[in-house]
């Protein structure tokens, strides 16, 4: 596998400017289809920083546990997210890629932060508010969601977490938990930082909300050719008709806009605050290069799935390589917190 995972010729908007030099940390969430919503919102940076870059990726399948209840279908989800993430440009030759629950030190580091989390601090995280507020009833598992996911950062020594503006709160958790940790027993853990480029897109669903799978709003990036067709023609806009002038903001041209550069974006917006512009004319063209710029990744996807022993020596040679990278960390912890033989 070469570099960009097959991609010879990469997408134009792939993220530039990104950091060097330093040691990466993200995790994924195998939970459904992959749309371009986590593309542009995750996906692009990661593979963006590899270059020059210390990064490690996870499949958040244990994450995954509080809105999945089938096992066959988690274990779906994550070698399908597997597969998209390779053929998107992720190189295991310079990412540890692996799978969540194939690190079982996270879960020892989980509880260690557990016995220093204010409840107080777990209560005040969104995922939770927002389940009290909707009524629902709230399992252990989604309460302790965010010391979890500190122990998936914390583990590694992380220098920098790339993140979305809704994310940042459990980096936040992280670094009280690593403090906590570090008043009771002297400096164990690195304080991470998260980091949210400035390019990193908030995309609106074909319904104008957020794009989610829980909305079914999404535009799939390796759904068939139809599929695709059929979701993006489905955007929805208003009755304005062609001659008059349009809203540039409208979440059809904010998805056009992702796949356009900046001086074609200036256009667009000239031409609908001028007229002349239809909705059927820009989905078309957003359809087409959609389509274009992933190609690339469709094609070595299919070739993926042709060999999916490959996918899992993916998997099992990055979980390797993360239970030797994390192993100082949790020896220094032990260490610091009593636990085990001297």
């Amino acid at each position: 596998m070469d570099s960009l995972g097959g991609l010879e010729n990469p997408p134009s908007y792939l993220m530039t400017n990104l950091p060097t030099g330093k040691r990466v940390l993200s995790g994924i969430q195998a939970s459904g289809t992959f749309h371009i919503g986590n593309y542009f919102g995750a996906t692009r940076q990661h593979i963006g920083l590899q270059d020059g870059n210390d990064v490690r990726i996870f499949i958040a399948d244990y994450h995954s546990m509080n809105s999945v209840r089938d096992g066959n279908l988690r274990r779906k989800h994550t070698q399908d997210l597997a597969l998209d993430y390779l053929a998107l440009g992720l190189d295991p030759k310079r990412t540890i890629f692996y799978r969540q629950s194939d690190l079982p030190e996270v879960q020892e580091l989980t509880w260690i932060l557990g016995t220093v989390a204010p409840m107080g601090l777990l209560q005040r995280a969104h995922a939770y508010k927002d389940a009290t507020a909707k009524g629902e009833d709230v399992l252990a598992g989604l309460f302790n969601y965010p010391v979890l996911m500190a122990a998936d950062i914390l583990i590694h020594d992380a220098d920098i977490v790339p993140v979305g503006q809704d994310q940042k709160q459990h980096i936040e958790i992280a670094r009280d938990l690593a403090e906590k940790i570090n008043q009771q027993y002297g400096e164990v853990l690195k304080l991470p930082v998260s980091y949210i480029p400035e390019e990193v897109a908030v995309v609106p669903g074909t319904d104008g909300r957020k794009m989610s799978k829980s909305y079914g709003n999404t535009i799939e990036v390796f759904a068939p050719p139809k599929t695709i067709k059929k979701q993006v023609m489905g955007i929805v806009t208003d009755s304005t008709p062609v001659e008059d002038p349009k809203d540039p903001t409208l979440p059809l041209f904010q998805l056009w806009n992702l796949f356009a550069t900046v001086d074609e974006r200036t256009v667009m917006a000239d031409r609908c605050k001028q007229g002349g512009v239809g909705y059927g004319e820009v989905k078309k063209d957003l359809l087409e290069r959609l389509t274009s710029n992933f190609e690339p990744a469709t094609e070595r996807r299919e070739e993926l799935v042709k060999n999916p022993d490959t996918v899992e020596d993916v998997l099992r040679d990055g979980a390797k390589r993360a239970r030797e990278a994390v192993t100082p960390l949790m020896e220094r912890v032990r260490e610091a917190t009593g636990l085990g033989s001297n």
